[in-house]
């Protein structure tokens, strides 16, 4: 079981740089230039393939040698010794590992049905073969229960695809014709850097900028106006934005007759949500919204580029939705620069060269939410009895983090984990498999951002016994008597049949743009909407009918008298999720506005002080920071820390509750409410 694709032998000396491609989690899709002497990386540069990012990358990757050669590398297999949590492994072979994991899969499957193995997967890489190839169709196979990949973007993607279908937005590049740029619920300064200077650029050329965010980020300190609304609030401002454009008569009724349908239903669920009535909802004055409304009327080309922070609360699927409507609703497309942008992987839909040609269909087996993991793992019928961990770290990752760990604690589930490093989940693991980064495995990178598909190249051997996905996910097919003959099932063979004739441009020049919307398509002019009708639907009955109380209907604050702080857990310069936690390992701080402090006697203490934060599902403790760039009755921790983080071993996740959003079954991180107080560290237990 030799790894495929990976770099010849080299001898010491040799130095050579290898143009590759990050599949790490980011609109970006940055092209990489990684110089390499010997089996060691020396640096990591940008490259050139990509016109969105040639030039720079950001310090996570340019440091992600970091990562390759560190001392936390799982090397080689290893097998549990002491109790779950402890840590204690031995090494065992691949083959020993493999036939343990083979017996497990068929003894619960023979015993308990597929149903009770449960594969957990995201975006720790999104590579287009490292993810739902082989791993798919072993767990097709086996039956096993379906997860719904609903952290992240699935309220947004629901969201997009029933106003507009596969309709990619506005190229990132041509933000820089933008006259008003709005920037709702996202901070390129940490989650997608190649904007930021497209964004300096336009503002140098007369454009105006407008961040709606509760935080004052970097961008919102440069910005003409800053709205800083109160978490899961944004439905009631994109609603009353809709609302003053009516009532000042900015509606572009053509390009509504033209182009869309249920625009009377859009129109009529704005009604009521007047600038008084918004500002009493969102803790904004009315003259800032008012302001918005006129700046978002007039400005020519106008642009909205929404993220994600968006959509991770009670209402964030009706919020995407009613952000996404408002260019419609204006007539703010058809021109460089004017419309939305967000996720454009819809693009992929419709381009004839990139088809699904590895998997059969989706058993309807039982599907399992996984922002409901620790739940499902403590009280399914039938019960999970392997859990195969990989390319994620759920631990670290998913809500009510506190049943998650009661879950992997279960004695009589066998827990595999496959990951490059030791990670807070593995350390429950039974078998822990040690996985290749993207820089030592063939992949295919296509990006969700920048609308550009690479091929991902290894530029140095697997550390270790380190194997990629594809080929082990391979060798438990076989083992399993589930492989099928002439299937592709080597990282070759699995690009030949994604790309067809294809594969041989991009194995000569390693990337290349979707054609489905060309080099810089504008929306409207050159691509359209892919909905049945082929028009924008503003008010999809489908997602009317999922929506608790109907699409665009608002859902109170969560917060209590008990726990009335609402807790973000945004991403920082130094991590976007927990990749990489072992290396930069983050610290837990709470943030909180001086007021705040003040209210809770905490104006005496000094930053670095601990207190304990709380609610109904958990409490971290960690030490406090004043800062006055969060809008009252707002606490942040940072986002992607690991149980060493904080000082209980705890993150942000134990404070999360698994509600879901209106819309696709998504994470409501920022429904968290929470409590503060000052903690001695006397109060610690050892």
């Amino acid at each position: 079981m030799t790894p495929p694709d990976t770099p010849a032998p080299s001898t010491p000396s040799s130095r050579r740089t290898i143009t590759t491609a990050c599949t790490l989690d980011c609109p970006d899709s940055c092209s990489l230039e990684i110089e390499v002497e010997g089996d060691r990386i020396r640096s990591i540069d940008a490259g050139r393939a990509n016109p969105l990012t040639a030039g720079f990358i950001c310090s996570k990757v340019k440091r992600f040698d970091d990562l390759v050669h560190h001392e936390s590398r799982v090397q080689q297999p290893l097998r549990r010794t002491g109790t779950k949590g402890s840590g204690q492994f031995e090494p065992i072979s691949w083959d020993q590992a493999l036939d343990l994991i083979v017996a497990e899969f068929r003894r619960a499957r023979d015993t308990h049905g597929g149903e009770s193995i449960l594969p957990l997967s995201y975006g720790g890489s999104n590579g287009l073969l490292t993810q739902d190839t082989t791993d798919a169709r072993l767990w097709r196979r086996l039956g096993a229960s379906r997860l719904l990949r609903t952290v992240c973007a699935a309220p947004s993607s629901a969201a997009a695809r029933g106003l507009y279908g596969n309709m990619p937005g506005c190229d990132l590049r041509d933000i820089e014709h933008s006259r008003l740029i709005v920037l709702w619920g996202v901070n390129p300064s940490v989650t997608g850097i190649h904007l930021v200077p497209i964004v300096q650029r336009a503002q140098a050329a007369g454009a105006k900028l407008i961040v709606v965010d509760p935080r004052r980020t970097p961008l919102a300190k440069k910005a003409d106006l800053h709205l800083a609304p109160r978490p899961g609030t944004d439905l009631v401002l994109a609603l009353a934005l809709i609302q003053w454009l009516k009532e000042h008569d900015r509606v572009d009724r053509d390009f509504l007759a033209a182009h869309t349908q249920n625009a009377d239903a859009l129109l009529g669920r704005a009604e009521g949500w007047t600038l008084s009535e918004a500002a009493e909802v969102t803790g904004l004055d009315a003259e800032s919204i008012a302001e918005f409304a006129r700046l978002y009327a007039e400005g020519d080309p106008a642009l909205i580029r929404c993220g994600w922070g968006v959509e991770r609360n009670r209402n964030g699927g009706s919020a995407v939705a009613a952000i996404l409507a408002l260019p419609a609703v204006a007539g703010k497309f058809g021109v460089r620069g004017g419309g939305f942008t967000m996720s454009n992987s819809g693009a992929w839909k419709g381009d004839p060269r990139f088809g699904d040609a590895v998997l059969e269909a989706e058993p309807p087996t039982r599907p399992i939410n996984m922002n409901h993991a620790g739940r499902v793992l403590l009280d399914a019928d039938p019960a999970v009895r392997v859990l195969f961990v990989y390319n994620c770290n759920p631990l670290a990752t998913l809500p009510e983090q506190n049943l998650m760990r009661r879950g992997l604690e279960r004695e009589d589930l066998f827990t595999v984990v496959f990951d490059p490093v030791m990670t807070d989940t593995a350390q429950y693991a039974d078998i822990v498999l040690p996985a290749t980064t993207f820089v030592e495995h063939e992949d295919l990178a296509k990006g969700y951002g920048a609308v550009i598909l690479h091929r991902s190249r290894p530029v140095v051997a697997p550390v270790g016994e380190a194997r990629p996905n594809v080929l082990v996910f391979s060798e438990l097919l076989r083992r399993l008597e589930l492989a099928r003959p002439d299937e592709p099932s080597t990282a070759e063979e699995l690009r030949t049949a994604l790309l067809g004739d294809d594969a041989a441009q991009i194995e000569s020049e390693g990337s290349y743009l979707s054609p489905a919307v060309g080099d810089r398509a504008i929306p409207f002019q050159d691509a359209w909407p892919t909905t049945p009708s082929g028009r924008v639907d503003l008010c999809p009955d489908a997602l009317d009918r999922e929506a608790p109380k109907g699409l665009y209907a608002f859902q109170d604050d969560p917060g209590t008298d008990a726990f009335p702080l609402a807790l973000l857990s945004p991403a920082t310069h130094r991590a976007i999720n927990s990749t990489m936690g072992q290396v930069r390992a983050l610290q837990t701080v709470l943030e909180i506005h001086p007021e705040d402090a003040k209210a809770r006697g905490l104006d005496g203490t000094a930053d670095g002080d601990l207190v304990r934060v709380f609610n109904e599902h958990g409490e971290v403790i960690c030490p406090l920071r004043l800062n006055a760039d969060l809008r009252p009755g707002v606490v942040t921790m940072p986002k992607g820390c690991w149980s060493r983080s904080s000082r209980n071993g705890a993150t942000s996740n134990a404070l999360v509750p698994d509600r879901l959003t209106d819309l696709a079954g998504g994470a409501v991180f920022n429904d968290a409410r929470v409590q503060v107080e000052s903690y001695s560290p006397s109060r610690l237990v050892p």
